[in-house]
């Protein structure tokens, strides 16, 4: 089954395992620990997040000038490319092996067929959570169109001959549609490298794929869509009591609607509280798979510790939320929400954004690092990453925002900025935005609270925003009001302007109509 990928003499193959199949093979080989509320967990070794810097893709010809080439999408060559190729099939023959296969994509008119080869059942595990799981009659005629090969256990001793930044390797050979894995154990770089790859090949379909969530109105059916980066609520917003969830990070907009790319959800549980988000806690159980967490004697997980790492996360079935979009598809949206955790203090609660307000915070995907978060940060950090994920995006930002602005505009779709960060000073001064208040928030949206035209324009942010909604006034929706000294607001708000201005620079290409200078931050 393996012998065209150059694998040789496979000692056992278990393919597309059931969940307790899965669950005995990592009891048997002792890959994971069995916690009190049912799930496994498993620590993924000194890799606890992606490898940003070791991710390649071949320079060759089929990709090449298609591809966003710098510091996040890095040229190998293919002489490297196949050295590590034989590498990584030569350490995993001889051995027994898991093979998933199934699809990223919940439309199946445009899904890809994908396969994971990998040497451990928890990586197998991971894979069957996160993708969408084949019928047993679909894996008979079952074919893969983009195959990630897991040979996590090997590293490369010579990434300096080869000029790659260190012993681990993620490469990408679109020609061949091939992805390589040495060195790491993360299993988020299976996840994300699928998440790349139909980054590259739908927007070439006309079919804009997206780093968000969505959920759905259970009576009007009207769609919404969450972007944002880590940190910001992402995955907590759009899993709604009031509103079935469609996917919790990873879409397609197609010309029918949306669509989940996953069959799964991979959340953060650092500090997760059952009070507080209730569907995700209650979806940690059998078949759940918990990454980095310390364990106590009885099995309890101690959610609230940092001691391995703080991206600890859970990948589980997307069936372990009961209210959730059985099927996994969409209309097309009514309502975009774009968040952020501004750490400043100076974004409002909430603004609303014309398209081209849109298309520029799109491109900018803000939002803040608080201080203590990593070392060196001592006072809140602007992150600005292009289409709220530009870690994955092989093609240029500006080729996704055209399909965004074109598709918002067909479907005359709206679009916010909502504030989940700091009110009434930056962070250390300030307090952060109850989840209560950012919930009503939304629920204004959904319900219409916003469809009126009572505005207060902000001329230095260049946002529309209400003076009323809901229960609301000026006094919470105006962000200068929370601010005991005016003047110190100020100063934050045109220093966040500047970061604004001088990080879209990048986005305005010589010649290129392609624009939205003027509906940013003006200074």
């Amino acid at each position: 089954m393996l012998n065209y990928l150059g694998i040789q003499n496979t000692k056992e193959i278990y393919r597309n395992l059931s969940y307790d199949e899965i669950f005995a093979h990592e009891q048997k080989k002792n890959e994971t620990t069995l916690t009190s509320q049912g799930a496994m967990s498993v620590d993924t070794g000194i890799f606890t997040g992606r490898s940003p810097k070791d991710k390649y893709f071949v320079e060759e010809p089929s990709s090449k000038d298609e591809l966003w080439w710098g510091n996040i999408n890095q040229p190998t060559s293919e002489a490297v490319f196949n050295e590590l190729y034989e590498k990584s099939v030569a350490y995993l023959s001889n051995k027994a092996l898991y093979v998933f296969d199934g699809y990223a994509g919940a439309r199946k008119s445009t899904r890809l067929n994908l396969r994971v080869v990998s040497e451990t059942a928890w990586q197998h595990h991971f894979s069957t959570n996160m993708f969408i799981r084949p019928s047993q009659a679909d894996l008979k005629e079952f074919k893969p169109e983009f195959t990630i090969i897991a040979a996590s256990g090997i590293s490369n001793a010579d990434y300096k001959h080869h000029g790659l930044n260190s012993d681990v390797f993620v490469i990408f050979h679109l020609a061949k549609k091939i992805a390589i894995i040495g060195g790491t154990w993360y299993g988020g770089e299976i996840k994300k490298g699928i998440f790349s790859v139909m980054n590259y090949y739908k927007p070439l379909q006309n079919i804009l794929s997206m780093h968000c969530s969505a959920n759905m109105g259970q009576e009007k059916k009207d769609v919404a869509l969450f972007f944002g980066l880590s940190g910001t609520g992402k995955t907590t917003l759009s899993t709604d009591p009031k509103r079935p969830l469609i996917g919790d990070d990873e879409h397609g907009w197609d010309n029918e609607g949306i669509w989940n790319l996953e069959g799964g959800c991979y959340a953060k549980v650092i500090n997760l509280m059952k009070e507080d988000e209730p569907e995700i806690y209650a979806a940690i159980k059998r078949d759940a798979l918990i990454e980095n967490v310390v364990i106590q004697p009885d099995g309890m997980v101690d959610y609230a510790s940092k001691a391995k790492t703080e991206n600890t996360r859970v990948s589980y079935p997307i069936f372990h939320i009961a209210n959730r979009v059985e099927e996994g598809i969409g209309n097309h949206p009514e309502n975009i929400i774009f968040l952020t955790a501004d750490a400043f203090g100076v974004l409002p609660p909430v603004a609303k954004l014309s398209p081209e307000q849109a298309m520029y915070h799109f491109l900018s995907g803000y939002t803040a690092k608080v201080a203590g978060t990593e070392r060196g940060v001592n006072e809140p950090q602007a992150t600005f990453s292009a289409c709220f994920g530009a870690a994955f995006m092989p093609l240029h930002p500006t080729r996704y925002a055209k399909l965004l602005g074109e598709k918002m505009k067909q479907h005359k779709t709206k679009a916010y900025l909502v504030n989940t960060g700091w009110a009434g000073g930056p962070y250390g001064v300030g307090a952060r935005m109850k989840i209560k208040l950012t919930r009503s928030i939304i629920d204004g949206i959904f319900d219409g609270s916003l469809d009126h035209n009572d505005f207060t324009h902000d001329k230095v942010l260049n946002l529309q925003i209400p003076n009323r909604l809901r229960n609301y006034g000026k006094d919470v929706l105006h962000p200068w009001e929370s601010w005991s000294d005016k003047d110190a607001y100020e100063k934050q708000r045109q220093k966040l302007a500047k970061m604004f201005v001088d990080n879209f620079k990048q986005y305005v290409l010589k010649g290129d109509e392609f624009d939205f200078t003027a509906f940013g931050p003006q200074i």
